[in-house]
């Protein structure tokens, strides 16, 4: 059953999203904002204090963490909720996996999918508060990436037995995006140059993605139990 590994697909998600073209590119000013450093002293690699850059991150992570695990709790608190109706509710759901595989594929084009939210947030002197809040904005910002991909996860929360395992889930996917950004903010010096090289990927990944979430799609809804 793919209740089995929906840790493990979760934590997939989660890198998948993170490795995602329209994520990835923009972790340097993520950085930049959460740390206060300039993208020039981030390049140059001198004078930062990595103390700074690893809690801003782990603040950061934690921000959107809380948001995910919220939103992890709530749909399978709506799964439980519907009860009875839950395999019409899983045909529904693989469905909808189905459209945002075709579409990451490109096959099948969702123009509200292409829309990206931005949230502008002012900066301001609160040691870390700031990194924590950019988190919580960036979990509500839904990109053309990450969307299809976290309501998939969503959905496969929805369908856990209790709200523990809906948190479990979108923890997991927390952790796919987070370990890589901290990786990232460890290894700051070559960061560049990895996007540099990693950016010719980017098709391959969203392919990897897409395929991944029709194949998950077509087995909730062909899963019997």
């Amino acid at each position: 059953m793919i209740e089995n590994y929906s840790i493990l697909l979760s934590f997939i998600g989660g890198v998948g999203s993170f490795f995602s073209p329209c994520v990835l590119p923009l972790i340097p000013i993520y950085i930049s904002y959460i740390t206060g450093y300039s993208i020039e002293e981030l390049k140059e690699g001198q004078n930062l204090s990595y103390k700074k850059i690893l809690i801003s991150s782990l603040f950061f992570i934690i921000g959107f963490t809380i948001i995910f695990t919220s939103l992890g709790a709530s749909s399978t608190f709506i799964g439980n909720f519907i009860g009875t109706k839950k395999i019409i509710f899983r045909f529904i759901g693989g469905a909808i996996m189905i459209i945002f595989g075709l579409h990451i594929l490109g096959i099948l084009k969702i123009k509200k999918l292409y829309q990206e939210k931005r949230i502008r947030i002012k900066k301001f002197n609160y040691r870390y508060m700031s990194a924590f809040f950019l988190g919580i904005a960036l979990a509500g910002a839904w990109t053309p990436c990450v969307g299809p991909v976290l309501s998939s996860i969503l959905i496969l929360a929805s369908m856990e037995k209790t709200i523990k395992r809906g948190i479990i889930l979108l923890f997991f996917y927390s952790l796919g995006i987070g370990i890589p950004f901290i990786i990232i903010s460890i290894f700051l010096k070559n960061t560049i140059l990895f996007l540099n090289k990693i950016k010719k990927h980017f098709r391959k990944i969203e392919i990897f993605m897409g395929l991944l979430l029709i194949f998950l799609g077509i087995f909730l809804i062909i899963s019997t139990k």
